[in-house]
């Protein structure tokens, strides 16, 4: 996660996610909408697409999700490379996500 507050007028964060292939892309995409929608907040924009590369063609696939103070970037390793928002956005301070694998998913609930 990059902290743009100072550095841009659009947004205080991007969130920055690689995926292994266009499923995972899709999948992440639809759990974030799927959990704003449950929060009752808004995506004001969607934008990209992911799909399979046409044969003998290398697809860049990315989806950049709109929502508000926070933008999410989710690439393929093919459209990272091309993109590479950390290189653009070097000044911007790197906040590192914790993961807490005992907390519950989103799919699961505490005991």
């Amino acid at each position: 996660m990059l902290d743009v507050r100072g550095l841009s007028n659009v947004t205080d964060f991007f969130v920055v996610a690689t995926l292994g292939n266009v499923r995972q892309l899709d999948a992440v995409r639809e759990e974030i909408e799927r959990v704003f929608a449950g929060q009752g907040w808004r995506i004001w924009h969607t934008e990209g697409e992911a799909h399979p590369p046409a044969a003998g063609s290398e697809a860049l696939n990315w989806v950049l999700l709109d929502c508000g103070g926070v933008v999410v970037h989710l690439f393929d390793s093919a459209a990272h490379d091309f993109y590479r928002l950390e290189d653009l956005w070097a000044d911007a301070p790197r906040l590192r996500v914790p993961f807490d694998p005992a907390a519950p998913g989103p799919r699961q609930t505490p005991a």
